[in-house]
C-alpha cells in the first residue's frame, strides 16, 4: 500500500507539473512571456500556451470549473455568429454553432465560450462588466438562455477602484452548467451588493481579502439552500428575473449615500490625488513586468 501510495503522489506531481495547466492567447508576446514563467517554475508541457483567439473554437476540453477575468473592451476584431444565424459585417467572423447569440461584444462571447467548455454540473465564475448585465440585442437573448439553461445563483457587485481603470464597473457571476432541460434551471438568483457605499483605491484603500468575508459568509459554500436574505444580499425569483425590461441584471436596492448631494463627494483635490495615485500604482506594476523581462 505503501509503495502504491508513493507511485500515486509521483503521478499527481506529474500531472501537475505537466498537464495540469495551459492557455490560449491571442497576444504573442503575453504568451511568450507567460511559458517564459512557467518554464522558469519547472511547469508545463511542451507547448502549455497556445496563441490563438480563445473564441475562435470551442476546444477538445471541457473543464470542472472554470474561472476567469476576460480582458475588458467593447469590441472584438470578430464577430462570432452563433445558433441566430445573425451575421454582422466585421473584419473576420468565426461560426460558432455553440453560442446562442451574434455579437462583437468580447464579455458576451466569453460568457458562451465558458458555457460551451463546462462540463455537465461544472462550475463558473466569470468577471463580466456592467454592460453584460443590461445590454440589449445579443445580450438579452444570452441572458435568457443562461439563466434558463444554467443555474445562475450568485452575482457579485464589485466596487469601483479595484482594477486597474478607475471606474470601470464590474461582477462576478456564478453559474453551474446543466443538462438540457424544458424547465429552467435557474430558481433564484442571490445578488450582493458590495459597491453601493464602498470605495477602494490601489494604494491607500485597497481592496484585502477580509473585505469579503461577510460575502463569503453569505455565499455559504456549504449548502447553498440555507442561504438567508441580509442588508446586501437579496434573492430574486427566476420569473421576476425574465419580466424585467431586456431581462436586466442590472439590479440595485441599496441607498448611495453619494447621491445625497455634491457635499458627500470628495474634495476635487482629493479626487485628483486619487487618480495620480491610482496611475502610478499602474505604471510601477508595469515597471515590475519590464524588470522581469529585462532579467528574462
Amino acid at each position: 500500500m505503501h509503495l502504491l501510495s508513493c507511485v500515486s503522489r509521483i503521478l499527481d506531481k506529474r500531472f501537475l507539473k505537466e498537464q495540469a495547466l495551459s492557455g490560449v492567447e491571442i497576444v504573442d508576446g503575453a504568451a511568450r512571456l507567460c511559458a517564459m514563467n512557467l518554464f522558469l517554475h519547472g511547469i508545463g508541457g511542451e507547448e502549455p500556451v497556445a496563441v490563438r483567439d480563445a473564441l475562435s473554437s470551442k476546444g477538445s476540453v471541457e473543464y470542472n470549473m472554470v474561472l476567469t477575468n476576460p480582458p475588458f473592451g467593447k469590441k472584438s476584431s470578430i464577430t462570432v455568429i452563433g445558433e441566430d444565424g445573425d451575421e454582422q459585417r466585421e473584419t473576420l467572423t468565426i461560426v460558432r454553432d455553440d453560442f446562442w447569440a451574434t455579437t462583437s461584444n468580447k464579455q458576451l462571447n466569453f460568457v458562451q465560450h465558458v458555457r460551451s467548455i463546462l462540463k455537465i454540473d461544472g462550475r463558473a465564475a466569470v468577471v463580466v462588466p456592467d454592460n453584460v448585465l443590461f445590454e440589449g440585442g445579443a445580450g438579452e437573448l444570452i441572458r435568457r438562455r443562461l439563466l434558463h439553461d444554467c443555474d445562475v445563483h450568485t452575482l457579485l457587485r464589485l466596487p469601483t477602484g479595484i482594477f486597474y481603470a478607475q471606474g470601470v464597473k464590474a461582477n462576478v457571476l456564478f453559474f453551474d452548467r446543466r443538462v438540457a432541460s424544458e424547465k429552467p434551471w435557474t430558481k433564484k438568483l442571490w445578488i450582493y451588493d458590495f459597491r453601493t457605499n464602498e470605495h477602494f483605491t490601489l494604494k491607500t484603500n485597497p481592496l484585502r481579502r477580509e473585505n469579503l468575508d461577510d460575502f463569503v459568509a453569505c455565499y455559504h459554500a456549504a449548502n447553498r439552500h440555507k442561504r438567508k436574505e441580509t442588508e446586501r444580499f437579496h434573492a430574486f425569483d427566476y420569473d421576476d428575473l425574465v419580466k424585467r425590461d431586456k431581462a436586466s441584471l442590472d439590479i440595485f436596492w441599496l441607498k448611495d449615500d453619494s447621491l445625497e448631494d455634491a457635499a458627500n463627494l470628495p474634495a476635487p483635490d482629493v479626487i485628483a490625488a486619487e487618480i495620480v495615485e491610482d496611475l502610478q500604482a499602474a505604471l510601477d506594476e508595469f515597471a515590475l513586468i519590464a524588470e522581469d523581462l529585462r532579467k528574462i
